[in-house]
């Protein structure tokens, strides 16, 4: 559904005056976008549905300090990934690695990613734990810094790293495997 900014600032002012018209209105034009973005930050489909409803009451909430200075998808997504980031906090699914764990560094990029459907590279992220799938989201998929991943975290910015080179060797590791399944299933066809 595509709205004019007119339109949209209608449906702001209809929210923070608390009327379930505007409410709606908001969700339906953001929920296809941000439960993506829930499902990236959390374990099963459950925890995603979770996230979503927690975060979409946080932006009925809050939808008054919305400044209108920068998109309001932008301000709703914000809201999804802390209201994930909160969650995790609390249940202490983040079991990071300490700052000393050895990652290799000399792994060779494959040309293999070409080969991949969004859908088995989107799979392959999904089924990273949460301490990886969290700092790698963070950093390559919403760009944070690995400062920023740190505060947000409570995590040493070198923690950090050292999640985001791991996550990226298990991703590499399941390209690979995935690449070689593709090639043994040519050559016997």
């Amino acid at each position: 559904m595509s709205v004019s900014q007119k339109d949209l600032a209608d449906i702001i002012r209809g929210c923070v005056a608390g009327k379930r018209q505007s409410q709606k209105e908001l969700f339906d034009l953001f929920s296809g976008e941000m439960f993506g973005v829930c499902l990236y930050y959390s374990r099963d489909r459950t925890e995603a549905e979770d996230i979503f409803h927690e975060g979409f009451m946080k932006v009925f909430q809050s939808i008054g300090q919305f400044r209108h200075e920068g998109s309001l998808a932008g301000w709703i997504k914000r809201i999804m990934i802390n209201t994930a980031l909160e969650k995790f906090r609390k249940q202490r699914h983040l079991f990071l690695l300490s700052e000393d764990h050895e990652v290799a560094d000399d792994i060779e990029p494959e040309r293999v990613i070409s080969d991949l459907s969004a859908e088995e590279l989107i799979g392959m992220i999904l089924e990273l734990s949460p301490r990886y799938r969290m700092v790698f989201n963070l950093y390559a998929i919403e760009g944070y810094s690995h400062r920023e991943i740190s505060e947000m975290l409570g995590i040493s910015e070198g923690t950090s790293k050292s999640n985001l080179a791991r996550a990226r060797y298990i991703l590499q590791e399941k390209v690979r495997k995935n690449y070689y399944n593709h090639t043994v299933a040519k050559i016997r066809s």
